[in-house]
């Protein structure tokens, strides 16, 4: 016999004795079979997220059981009693739910309490997006839908026989107090957001909040059983958060969807922006429409925006509850891990929702016919770096190659020109700052990767708006993983441009492209860590203003896998023990203007255990937390400067002469020409649409196009750049020219041959997993 969809043989941390559930079963179950005699199987469902829950099958009979986690439980949770009473009610009431069957509170018979219902035969979607079905159909499903919700809103507790069932009045209060306290109990990063929301909420109470409906908690298109061939509910599932309260908070429970951020991927499978663009999903206005006319009520609802922003509030805390259990080893699915970088982006819509007075599903940017499209706010944001880069940082280029050049070989070679502070607070104060960082300036990764570009044009311009290397790679560490203390004492002056940094993590003595073979190593002794080790290409660490590096090393005392052996940890630069032993040129430059490249030795340094970041063993994990956004960034700085080579070569081949016509005129630098402008477009492309993913899918599902940039640019960039070279012959490797810089440092940025080998072999495994 088939297997049920949706499900897979029951997890490890999930496992119970089905014999001892098939006894039960037999002697408390009417109608349970005694025969055949093979024995009771059980397969665990993959999309539960809270209640672990079993199809359940004994020779032709199946059943579904629901039950408690094992292990410890986040508090006021997983209440599988209050389930199967609010199940039995309303099937009794003839509301389409499985039947509840039994109801277990021995805890000797699966190690937890549990509950036994009907098996409803019927079709899920997992996929809010409904792929499988026409669109008029689609739109009938989801018309079933929000008519089911309104029918269950109509019943009164009374006639339900719920008295008492939930908390009486105050609803809205008691949820936030609830959820803030649950997110409390389960929050392994402090989220300024999240707390933010909380307080909004509190202090934004709708008047009256004295609603008391029995209300579902989570009421969703995948939480209901549709029949196999029409658009009729059948049953509605996972009634595990149904309370009473104000039936407004499961409308915009149900409509969240439609302002889900591009930064997240979408709890149903289909990605966010074709949810809203899928032919036959209805518009908000209409569900809303279809709602209010079942219920017999206007279509003008106050508080909209309350119940939004608590809705954001609630699915984030879910979240962190899902990751939270995760990390105790006690989570119901497959895909729990993914959850901790959901929490912040939903608070912040959350927050964002709260302002808003008008609520259209057209509220997101609308398109302006580019593959890849800004929204407004970023568009408007990059035709001011563009103005700014016109007018000021262009014309001071040349000062700025001019004192480096001058101070090439003095002891003043680490500092900065005036120039470069002045402008740093011009940008600040047009707001032209820490533009990289979407939860300071509120721009997406396509939004941003475009102001990149535009940065990529001038080499010291990143520096001018607080958005250059290492520096942002180790504020969005200290943003996503860093405690409040090390955010006070580190992240603030950094945001603020008052001090700079450094990140170490290749090693002289190793092949560092494969990071387990790291031997720099940092060990726990007492209230600190030691840190013993050599790093090199440490860049920005000559800067008379870097102060703190983020090291990565290994504890050679883990036994854990050998990736979470390793450990980031903040070191002063001023420690007794470390040493800057050296800058490294490539291709004889010292890269100045960045800081320069350094070997760095630690003998045995000693740091605060409070400098460490996230937990022992969690170093890959915030490695790969910042890898996406940051590749992003090199590649379009990168397009950039290939954009700045490729305007040198137009204009030396339009400038020479040579055997009698314009060097343009022979056919090679033409075609170099036209393969340079096709390569750009191409890495330009590419690295969008990288950049899309991240936005709507998130770092981990965008891995594939993330590894191929880093191909695919630095290829193109490098091939532009060394046309641009040939065309302007021995000029083209002098001071004359910024290319022969241009070259060293974009084969110093990770473009060499070595690295690419390593993606383009990243990139094919990963291909072959998602084929």
């Amino acid at each position: 016999m088939a297997a049920e969809p949706g499900t897979t043989p029951v997890r490890e941390p999930h496992r119970f004795d089905q014999g001892a559930l098939e006894k039960y079963l037999s002697r408390h179950l009417a109608g349970f079979p005694v025969q055949p005699p093979e024995a009771l199987t059980a397969r665990q469902y993959s999309s539960g997220q809270s209640n672990p829950t079993f199809y359940l099958q004994k020779g032709f009979r199946t059943y579904v059981l629901r039950k408690k986690p094992h292990g410890p439980l986040l508090p006021r949770a997983h209440k599988v009693d209050r389930e199967y009473h609010v199940q039995k009610a309303l099937f009794s009431a003839g509301f389409p739910v499985p039947e509840p069957l039994l109801y277990c509170s021995d805890v000797s018979v699966l190690g937890t309490e549990f509950y036994v219902m009907e098996h409803v035969q019927g079709r899920m979607f997992r996929d809010i997006t409904l792929p499988e079905v026409s669109p008029v159909e689609r739109s009938a499903l989801y018309v079933a839908m929000i008519e089911t919700l309104a029918r269950l809103h109509s019943f009164s507790l009374h006639s339900l026989g719920l008295q008492g069932y939930g908390g009486g009045p105050g609803y809205c209060r008691r949820q936030v107090t609830t959820w803030k306290k649950q997110y409390d109990a389960s929050a392994h990063l402090d989220i300024p957001a999240m707390n933010q929301l909380a307080e909004w909420l509190m202090n934004n109470l709708p008047a009256g909040d004295n609603e008391e409906n029995l209300i579902h908690g989570d009421f969703r298109i995948d939480n209901i059983i549709f029949h196999p061939r029409e658009a009729r509910v059948l049953a509605v599932l996972d009634w595990e958060l149904s309370t009473t309260g104000h039936p407004l908070a499961d409308l915009a429970y149900t409509a969240a969807f439609y302002f889900w951020p591009n930064t997240i991927k979408q709890l149903g499978q289909g990605g966010t922006l074709s949810f809203r663009d899928t032919i036959g999903i209805p518009s908000l206005e209409e569900l809303i429409s279809v709602y209010c006319r079942c219920r017999g009520m206007s279509t003008d609802l106050p508080n909209l925006n309350f119940f939004l922003a608590l809705s954001y509030f609630k699915i984030a805390g879910i979240c962190q509850g899902v990751y939270a259990r995760y990390l105790l080893g006690n989570s119901s699915a497959e895909n729990s891990y993914e959850f901790a970088e959901m929490v912040k982006p939903l608070a912040e819509t959350g927050l964002l929702l709260s302002e808003r007075t008008s609520f259209t599903s057209d509220a997101q940017p609308s398109g302006t016919g580019e593959l890849f499209q800004q929204t407004k706010k970023g568009q408007e944001v990059l035709r001011k770096v563009k103005q700014f880069m016109k007018q000021h940082v262009f014309p001071a280029e040349k000062e700025v190659v001019e004192y480096y050049a001058r101070d090439e070989n003095s002891l003043d070679r680490w500092k900065k020109p005036s120039v470069i502070e002045k402008l740093k607070e011009m940008a600040k104060a047009e707001g032209l700052w820490n533009l990289f960082l979407p939860a300071i300036s509120g721009l997406s990764q396509v939004d941003y990767a475009l102001i990149a570009e535009e940065t990529g044009k001038c080499f010291f311009a990143p520096e001018i708006f607080n958005c250059h290397a290492p520096d942002t790679g180790n504020m969005e560490v200290l943003h996503l993983y860093g405690s409040e203390e090390q955010k006070k004492q580190w992240l603030e002056p950094l945001l603020q441009g008052k001090i700079s940094s450094c990140f170490c993590m290749s090693e002289p003595d190793v092949a560092s492209s494969d990071a387990t073979n790291m031997e720099c190593s940092i060990q726990r002794d007492g209230d600190s860590y030691v840190v013993s080790g050599k790093k090199w290409w440490s860049s920005g660490a000559g800067n008379t203003n870097c102060k703190v590096a983020i090291v990565m090393a290994k504890n050679k005392n883990l036994s854990a896998s050998r990736y979470r052996q390793h450990s980031m940890i903040i070191v002063p630069l001023d420690i007794p023990g470390l040493k800057l032993v050296r800058p490294l040129s490539v291709f004889g430059y010292l890269d100045q203007p960045h800081g320069g490249h350094f070997e760095i030795h630690f003998n045995e340094v000693r740091v605060p255990a409070s400098n460490l970041i996230l937990g022992e063993g969690r170093g890959f994990e915030i490695a790969q937390g910042r890898l996406g956004p940051g590749r992003i960034h090199h590649c379009m700085r990168a397009i950039g400067t290939a954009e700045c080579a490729l305007q040198i070569m137009c204009e030396r081949a339009a400038q020479r002469v040579t055997f009698g016509k314009k060097l343009y005129h022979h056919e090679v630098v033409a075609h170099w020409i036209a393969e340079s402008r096709i390569a750009i477009e191409q890495a330009r492309l590419l690295t969008l649409k990288a950049a899309n993913s991240i936005d709507t899918k998130g770092s981990a599902q965008a891995r594939k196009e993330i590894a191929m940039i880093k191909v695919v640019a630095p290829r193109a960039v490098l091939k532009v750049v060394d046309y641009a070279i040939q065309v302007c012959g021995g000029a083209g490797v002098s001071q004359d020219f910024p290319l022969a810089r241009m070259l060293a440092l974009l084969i110093k940025s990770g473009s060499f041959p070595i690295t690419s080998s390593v993606q383009s072999n990243n990139s094919t495994n990963t291909s072959f997993l998602h084929t």
